[in-house]
């Protein structure tokens, strides 16, 4: 009962939060970008709790409690990522305006637009649909309510919240969020593991290969989880809109270097947590309550929350690693419904249908938004057997969607507007295409094409070289194309005007 109360009193805490900062949303700046006002240490908290997400908690979780520290390949793809961020994000902020389908019209033209904001609903709906079913196992875990019912309680919590106040509640409880994530797994970590026994009872209980760097696989497989994640975070729009969130360029580039240090030392510690603790659980009688299978690893850190005495972490402990997970569910849930509630909004809605929309009817709009999609994400969930399916998936599609287009449009002059174009064409097309084909001849056989793991290898080398191909054989774009992404005092509203007076 105590820890469904802890979860209770967190979750009320986070809603009057959104509910008070829904009285100072003004207009479509405080609800999409928080009124440009974000200074480093609150841009820090919500990049850090936005990334850190249920496929941080569970898949990524459940993949290291499975095969040991070589998962950890799967989150160097995010930190490598951050680190060529922190060279881009003061020039992000520099052209700032709303969304990642500004600039692709910005370098390239409206279809940019719209296949971009096409792939961020197809990735970021699926990623809201797994936050959901995280949230279903915390509270059938802490209260025994039934998976659906729990699913079905978070949609509404996630929704609601991110109606009311968008950004701007969004980056006034990450700071919290972040805060208790952090403390809650650097405390887990030591006490677990010198309660299981240490060094002397890893070794004895785990496989040699959970210590070596490619475990039981070789570098391909390393890649397959590496590259989803990589390419995931360089084109990831909520890290790009919070940096149009931020109140100048040094503030944006200021919190990206504190972030990837945030992210690598939680990352690694929730990774430990997750085998050190499976460690003893999945050793246990299969008769006993505590044990856990193979099967269910995705839920270990949930797991060791839930019986956090057994691994020696008291409960005082166990409810900070509960209030953590519903943290990281929660934070990452708002973060990723509101963004694509933003394309629609901005990118369909106010571009093309109604440019001369504004203010609170702009706002009300895309809070119809937030509920529309997260119904969606609530009908994608149903589509994957697990979360790591359903991370890599999504990562993909941005990855290979997204990124390379994107990446393009600020690193390399010669590509046009036609290799923009196909390149995002190519990824989302080859991600749909393996996807459904996986899905008909799993129905059919049992097995699918191609795993998850590997989906991004075929899919992003397709984009790249759509890209490349398709700019070297068609003629280069003129200077005022990509003059805009390489000049100091260009704005991308006054560009985006040129854009539209050109049609």
């Amino acid at each position: 009962m105590i820890f469904l109360i802890i979860v209770i009193g967190y979750l009320v805490l986070l809603m009057s939060i959104s509910v008070w900062k829904s009285f100072v949303v003004k207009g479509q700046d405080d609800f999409m970008v928080a009124g440009r006002s974000v200074p480093t240490y609150r841009l820090v908290g919500t990049l850090l709790c936005t990334w850190m997400g249920s496929g941080s908690l569970l898949a990524g979780a459940g993949l290291a409690a499975r095969v040991g520290f070589s998962e950890l390949w799967m989150a160097a793809g995010a930190w490598v990522a951050i680190i060529i961020v922190f060279f881009l994000a003061a020039r992000v902020r520099r052209i700032a305006e709303y969304t990642v389908p500004d600039i692709l019209e910005l370098r390239y033209n409206k279809w940019a637009r719209i296949l971009g904001t096409i792939v961020i609903v197809i990735a970021y709906t699926t990623i809201v649909g797994y936050q959901f079913r995280a949230g279903g196992f915390i509270l059938d875990l802490v209260a025994g309510i039934p998976e659906w019912q729990g699913v079905l309680l978070t949609a509404g919590f996630i929704v609601i919240f991110t109606a009311f106040a968008g950004m701007m509640s969004i980056v006034s409880v990450d700071i919290i969020n972040g805060a208790v994530i952090t403390i809650a797994v650097l405390i887990a970590v030591p006490l677990v593991y010198t309660t299981i026994g240490g060094a002397e009872h890893l070794t004895a209980t785990l496989d040699p290969s959970h210590f070596e760097i490619f475990g039981e696989h070789n570098f391909f497989w390393a890649m397959g989880i590496f590259l989803p994640t990589f390419f995931l975070l360089l084109g990831e729009s909520n890290m790009y809109q919070k940096f149009f969130s931020a109140k100048n360029e040094k503030s944006a580039k200021s919190a990206v270097l504190i972030w990837v240090i945030g992210t690598i030392v939680v990352e690694t510690a929730l990774a430990s947590l997750a085998i050190f603790a499976f460690s003893h659980f999945n050793a246990l009688p299969a008769v006993s309550e505590f044990f856990l299978s193979e099967a269910n690893s995705e839920r270990i850190i949930l797991h060791t929350a839930r019986y956090s005495s057994e691994v020696g972490v008291p409960l005082w402990g166990g409810l900070l690693l509960i209030c953590a997970s519903v943290a990281i569910i929660t934070s990452t849930g708002n973060s990723f419904l509101l963004t694509p509630s933003t394309n629609l909004t901005r990118d369909i809605y106010q571009r093309f249908i109604n440019p001369e929309a504004k203010g609170m009817f702009i706002v009300a709009f895309q809070r119809s938004m937030v509920v529309l999609l997260g119904l969606l994400a609530y009908l994608l969930l149903t589509q994957f057997e697990t979360i790591l399916a359903m991370a890599l998936t999504a990562y993909t599609m941005v990855g290979a969607g997204l990124t390379p287009a994107l990446l393009a449009a600020f690193l390399w002059k010669r590509v046009t507007v036609k290799g923009g174009v196909a390149s995002i064409a190519t990824g989302m097309g080859v991600t749909l295409l393996i996807t459904i084909i996986n899905s008909i001849m799993t129905s059919l056989s049992g097995e699918p094409l191609l795993i998850e793991e590997y989906i991004i290898l075929p899919a992003a080398s397709a984009s790249i070289l759509a890209l490349i191909i398709v700019s070297l054989c068609t003629p280069p774009d003129p200077p005022e194309k990509w003059q805009k992404f390489y000049t100091k005092d260009t704005s991308l509203a006054e560009a985006m005007k040129e854009v539209k007076s050109e049609e």
